[in-house]
């Protein structure tokens, strides 16, 4: 076969492959839908990512609901997705759950803004500056294993039972990680970056924030979005202490009384409020980084 023709056969493989992610069959024959789907760090087009996250989910709602409907659970302790779901339209039609949600929301994003906005330019300067990061590591490795509710009493007694006591509980368990977290990405920051930003003339201000910051952004939007999440997980506890609104008072109340629907539609108001986040700054994050 000549040189032209090995192109001409190639040209339409080629075509066929192009935006798949995977090689096309030489002999013609058709895989099999697993053997399409699940690929060692493939891609999945987003209308089959999007039909496999619903069938998922629709196939652990179902399974909780013939479990409590069959009799396997006890309605008391677990009740099931559909009593959950009335619950929650109950509590929205009430006005109860969208004014206690806005609460929670209000005080776990003070305390993450606050956290991120202390903790990227300590981070950042722990990485760049040796002695910086010698004399606070230790500190924040320390501080950052410590539970926060072994916290609750020391932070009454410093700040009383207001709103304060609540955002430090949840800036408490997010600016240390965050602080950690921030090092490492500046740490990954290729030292040709810094390297070729000084041969060009650049003061050490300028490569901090023009060259290495840039570079650590992407990473540091993931490291956000995770943090934000691990910021929603304190809102309980944050929330026993002398709270009278948010979420996790609703919660907390309706333990006492064995209200588990209300205990479950309150959960499941969190995962829907993190789930909407997050899937929002996930699209934040591709649309500022398509080039990654």
């Amino acid at each position: 076969m000549t040189e032209g023709a090995s192109i001409t056969h190639a040209a339409p493989l080629a075509k066929a492959t192009e935006g798949t992610g995977r090689a096309a069959p030489l002999n013609g024959t058709r895989t099999p839908l697993l053997a399409r789907v699940f690929i060692f760090r493939g891609s999945l087009r987003r209308p089959t990512s999007l039909a496999i996250s619903a069938a998922a989910s629709l196939l652990v709602i179902g399974g909780w609901e013939a479990a409590v409907r069959w009799g396997w659970s006890d309605p008391t302790f677990l009740p099931a997705p559909s009593d959950v779901l009335a619950t929650l339209w109950q509590m929205a039609s009430d006005g109860e759950l969208l004014g206690n949600a806005l609460v929670s929301a209000s005080r776990v994003w003070a305390a993450f803004l606050l956290s991120a906005v202390m903790a990227i330019p300590i981070g950042m300067l722990m990485s760049t500056y040796r002695p910086i990061g010698a004399a606070l590591e230790p500190l924040v490795d320390f501080i950052r294993y410590l539970p926060v509710p072994a916290l609750v009493p020391l932070s009454i007694i410093w700040f009383g039972v207001g709103e304060e006591t609540k955002i430090f509980l949840l800036w408490l368990g997010t600016f240390f990680q965050l602080v950690l977290l921030v090092t490492e990405d500046m740490n990954r920051v290729p030292q040709e970056y810094v390297e070729i930003a000084t041969t060009l003339g650049a003061r050490n201000t300028q490569v901090l924030t023009d060259v290495a910051f840039r570079s650590m952004l992407p990473g540091l939007m993931d490291n956000l979005r995770i943090t934000l999440g691990w910021c929603w997980t304190y809102l309980i506890i944050a929330e026993i202490v002398a709270a009278d609104s948010g979420l996790g008072f609703v919660i907390w109340t309706a333990r006492r009384y064995m209200q588990t629907s209300q205990v479950m539609a309150g959960v499941v108001t969190i995962g829907l409020i993190g789930l909407v986040t997050d899937q929002f700054l996930r699209a934040l994050n591709r649309r500022l980084f398509r080039y990654l």
